[in-house]
């Protein structure tokens, strides 16, 4: 790459806050042979602008001998964080790619259906006549030779080793602070009925470690196989047997790769195995999948950058993920919002450990009821932390009358229930889950939030229990307040803008005192700043006042709530942070 590029490949016509000075410094740390840059910049800061500037620098066709990598892959974790990629006229020459079930087929009578399920997939030797046409595969094309192809991390693994996106000059990851976690969820296998096709024809021993979970998935593989090459070989399949050919074909790839790394003596993972004893669903954990990085990413380029508000800790970073801390450089960009405009409060009702949660909650929804009568003409998100949580607080406050202004959610209508919220102009309180990344609340989109539950990760977990058994407790708390600055980033997005983060579980206050050293100088100066605000007294009259319906039956601002006791781990990380 050529980081004297830099400046010219800034895509917009000017600079905002530091990011000038950030693209010197930037420019300086791949000039020192470094290859990795992590850039540790602020939540607002344009990280996706540098990440393009960073990109444009990568080796193109005219620069390179036939052997030569040549431009650029731009991932990210967050699939609203392509979307936003997608919708910035900035960043137009980023060719967005997505997995296959996100187009439709143009077949007639199957325009309905998603390409992984369409007849291309479901007969034997189908001979598409309008292949070059398939949304699909027309910008699997076009990004497979654009000199930036932009896709999920998601995608970006599953590719690895194919044709079409192979090695490439330059990797540009951003919000890659959850990278080691990522890894660990998409390197995770979970057996049981629902995933396992084959379930009724094994028998399910007793798994007491990773060296019978080694042996067993060898006989699963041999099963797995043996009705997946009957599947392969049928001339028609239908949409089901479809479905079940595609997870037993991945199910075999996973368990392959767990004995493979298993049985490796080089190998640095740790595999934790979950299970209730014979006859029971399996789990089967990496810790530190170093391997499975190296080969799904690290292989995938020459000089890689990683962009994030929260990478805490460069030496911990780069053990989890498998780098070399001496071939890695850290850039830290500044804070350009006035911190009076970000402030932090101290409202804390008490904790909301489990033990402690049912004193809690309840004063933390007459919490709410005086928030809302605060900001009666502004909209508002609590960030809950759990589907358990947010449905009890729910409830509480449909009793004080004030539903009329708040909206829920659960894991099925997520995405519909955020977007009609962003949408509305009245001053509803969005009680969400796991929204804490990833979310623009710029302006009126929302003017304050409530932080109800110090995010730690759930020791209930094996891979947190095996983790603190090991002493990893500076990991434990960094874990968490990657979190929460992750969270009071969402309502302040340009230097001009204001919104209030209230701190309603006392543990955070503890956490703040046991993770000061890891804190960036910009998120130490906003708990510095900690105060007690002013507020009105319980009122839910006043709270519902504010309603575009105060007689409490906006039942529009409402969400059944089964799907989210029955699957509250909707979210990609809840496995990692727990979701009590």
């Amino acid at each position: 790459m050529d980081p004297a590029r830099l400046t010219a490949e800034f895509p917009a016509p000017s600079y905002r806050g530091n990011q000038q000075r950030a693209l010197g410094k930037i420019g300086e740390a791949l000039e020192s042979d470094n290859d990795v840059v992590l850039v540790r910049a602020p939540t607002g800061s344009g990280k996706s602008l540098l990440a393009r500037a960073i990109a444009g620098c990568a080796r193109q066709p005219d620069e390179a001998d036939p052997q030569d990598a040549i431009g650029a892959y731009y991932t990210t974790p967050q699939v609203s964080q392509l979307d936003d990629v997608a919708a910035d006229p900035l960043l137009s020459d980023l060719q967005v790619i997505r997995g296959k079930r996100n187009y439709s087929c143009l077949l007639p009578g199957e325009t309905d259906t998603p390409v992984d399920r369409a007849p291309c997939a479901r007969e034997s030797g189908f001979d598409c006549s309008i292949r070059h046409r398939c949304p699909y595969f027309s910008d699997r094309a076009i990004a497979s030779n654009r000199s930036i192809a932009a896709m999920t991390l998601a995608y970006f693994m599953q590719t690895a080793g194919s044709e079409s996106f192979g090695q490439r000059d330059v990797v540009v990851i951003d919000e890659a602070h959850g990278l080691a976690e990522w890894a660990e969820m998409y390197a995770t296998i979970d057996l049981h009925p629902s995933t396992v096709p084959v379930w009724d024809e094994v028998t399910i021993p007793e798994i007491d470690g990773p060296e019978a979970a080694a042996r067993f998935a060898d006989r699963l593989v041999d099963v797995c196989t043996r009705r997946k090459d009957t599947l392969v070989g049928a001339d028609e399949l239908s949409i089901a047997e479809v479905t079940e050919r595609d997870r037993l074909q991945e199910l075999i790839s996973n368990l392959k790769w767990f004995v493979s790394d298993y049985r490796d003596p080089a190998s640095a993972s740790t595999w934790v195995v979950d299970s209730a004893g014979e006859g029971s669903p399996v789990t089967i954990k990496p810790l530190a999948p170093e391997r499975y990085l190296t080969h799904t990413v690290w292989e995938r380029g020459n000089t890689f950058a990683l962009l994030s508000a929260t990478i805490l800790d460069k030496e911990g970073f780069c053990r989890g993920v498998g780098l070399d801390p001496d071939r890695t450089a850290l850039v830290d960009i500044s804070h350009t919002f006035p911190v009076e405009n970000r402030p932090l409060y101290d409202v804390t009702q008490g904790k909301m450990t489990y033990e402690h949660r049912d004193d809690t909650i309840p004063e933390v929804a007459r919490l709410l009821v005086r928030l809302l009568a605060k900001h009666d003409d502004e909209k508002g998100i609590v960030h809950a932390h759990s589907y358990a949580i947010a449905e009890r607080l729910a409830d509480r406050l449909r009793e004080f009358g004030a539903d009329g202004r708040i909206r829920t959610h659960d894991s099925d209508d997520r995405d519909a229930q955020l977007s009609s919220w962003l949408a509305t102009d009245d001053p509803e309180l969005f009680v969400s889950v796991k929204m804490e990344e990833a979310l623009d609340l710029a302006g009126d989109r929302a003017r304050w939030q409530v932080l109800c539950k110090a995010p730690y990760p759930n020791t209930r977990d094996s891979r947190v229990a095996r983790r603190l058994e090991e002493g990893q407790w500076g990991w434990y708390y960094r874990t968490a307040l990657k979190t929460v600055i992750q969270a009071c980033g969402r309502v302040v997005r340009s230097p001009d803008d204001f919104g209030r983060t209230y701190l309603a579980d006392s543990s955070l206050l503890d956490l703040f005192g046991r993770s000061r050293g890891a804190m960036p100088d910009w998120f130490a100066a906003q708990v510095d700043r900690i105060s007690s605000p002013q507020l009105p007294a319980f009122d839910p009259d006043a709270a519902s006042a504010g309603s575009a319906d105060s007689s409490g039956g906006g039942d529009s601002h409402r969400s059944g709530r089964q799907s989210g006791r029955s699957n509250p781990d909707d979210h990609p990380l809840a496995d990692v942070w727990g979701t009590d």
